[in-house]
């Protein structure tokens, strides 16, 4: 239904995750995944949202430069935003325990932006989703990095995985969110640039 509408367009997914690549699929999406290295660094004064949409709009930048007409680029970029902290993916298997570890019995928050970029015009918009995790031991928390090797994931989990199954006792917002991508934002900004340009 969509693909129709963007049948004009080249959409581009900046993006190695198989989760986001999965999400355009399964919308039925026609697209093609460029990648470009870059430093995910951004400013200590950022928080919360601002974060996740700096970086959004920094993996925006190597491709400014040459997108054509019809190119419509995507970037996005998740955090986990807890203790007025950002989590983003562990290094080691110590980082992903205490990452859980601190999620653990907690409420938290996962953030989403995406950055929709034209050779016209830039757009950034996010979501936010609230996770409540039960008392986690550390048996459960070992048995899951070992098992899972969380290491490519903001906060050290998926939610999809089996920490989700046994942990998650309660969410408020998109479930896609904390995936990785909010696929309703995704599907009305997509509706709203054919619709406009």
């Amino acid at each position: 239904m969509l693909n129709e509408k963007l049948k004009d367009y080249n959409i581009i997914l900046a993006s190695g995750s198989p989760r986001r690549q999965e999400f355009f699929k399964t919308l039925g999406l026609d697209f093609e995944i460029r990648l470009k290295p870059i430093a995910e660094e951004y400013p200590p004064r950022l928080t919360h949202f601002e974060i996740s949409d700096y970086l959004a709009q920094l993996k925006a930048l190597p491709f400014k430069n040459e997108l054509k007409e019809n190119d419509i680029l995507i970037t996005s970029d998740t955090i986990v935003w807890h203790n007025k902290q950002a989590l983003g993916k562990p290094r080691n298997e110590t980082e992903a325990f205490q990452m859980i570890k601190s999620l653990s019995n907690t409420t938290h928050e996962v953030i989403t932006s995406i950055c929709f970029t034209t050779k016209t015009f830039e757009k950034t918009l996010n979501a936010v989703t609230k996770v409540t995790f039960k008392n986690l031991n550390d048996d459960e928390i070992l048995y899951y990095i070992n098992t899972f090797k969380p290491f490519d994931k903001a906060g050290a989990y998926g939610i999809q995985e089996w920490i989700g199954l046994i942990g998650v006792t309660k969410i408020e917002g998109s479930y896609f969110n904390v995936m990785g991508l909010p696929t309703h934002i995704v599907y009305k900004t997509l509706n709203d640039i054919v619709n406009h340009l």
